[in-house]
């Protein structure tokens, strides 16, 4: 069943803030550091909540660090872990923590069938159309036709840039395995992957962490948009 507006843990240090509208609208869940060394994501989703951010419509779900022990070493995985977003569906009798973690997200998601599931991450490669492998500054997502609400966002994105190198893309690269990817395939919500290019100072990369999941928000309508 759903979770209940207001926090709740889906391990001891991993807590799930919940929020609800006044308005009936979408679901939205937006996930930070499932890989540790990836910090701007988690940042940026703590900044929102101690800013009080809440949705207009519908739900908004916040989970800023899904791998506190990664995250804590500032490491893509925990040491001597599995990488935690190349384990899904997981599996709940696994004896490796990140299956049973994978599984125990996996059900709160079909529990809660958002309309929109993005993971925040980063990348030490600026995106190049001919290097597949190459992430900084775009949003992935791994089905065809590309979802309308990604284009949209990169060209709101585009419109107030600090540098040529922060244009963002659209980038299509499936992985069978990560979260987002099975998370679509089971629940048929859009999925996006959010990758800032990590050459950029930590503050300019919240920023605009900060800056997509508001205009995903405002484009699903959970929250007004502002411009």
């Amino acid at each position: 069943m759903p979770l209940p507006t207001g926090v709740t843990f889906l391990e001891p240090t991993i807590p799930v803030y919940v929020f609800d509208a006044k308005e009936p609208g979408p679901t939205a869940l937006i996930q930070g550091a499932i890989h540790g060394n990836e910090v701007a994501g988690a940042h940026a989703l703590f900044e929102y909540l101690e800013e009080g951010l809440v949705p207009d419509r519908g739900r908004l779900i916040i989970i800023p660090v899904m791998n506190p022990a990664a995250y804590r070493a500032r490491l893509r995985a925990a040491p001597g872990g599995l990488d935690l977003n190349r384990v899904f569906p997981g599996d709940a009798d696994s004896p490796e923590k990140e299956r049973r973690l994978a599984a125990k997200f996996m059900a709160l998601v079909q529990d809660e069938k958002p309309a929109l599931m993005a993971t925040l991450h980063e990348s030490l490669k600026r995106f190049h159309p001919d290097v597949p492998a190459s992430f900084g500054q775009t949003l992935v997502y791994g089905v065809d036709p590309v979802p309308p609400v990604v284009q949209r966002v990169v060209d709101r994105m585009n419109q107030s840039l600090e540098s040529p190198y922060e244009v963002w893309a659209p980038h299509y690269y499936p992985v069978a395995t990560s979260s987002t990817e099975v998370i679509v395939d089971k629940v048929g919500c859009i999925g996006i992957c959010v990758e800032t290019w990590e050459v950029f100072e930590e503050r300019r990369r919240i920023e605009m962490q900060k800056d997509v999941v508001r205009l995903l928000l405002e484009e699903i309508g959970v929250l007004n948009r502002k411009s």
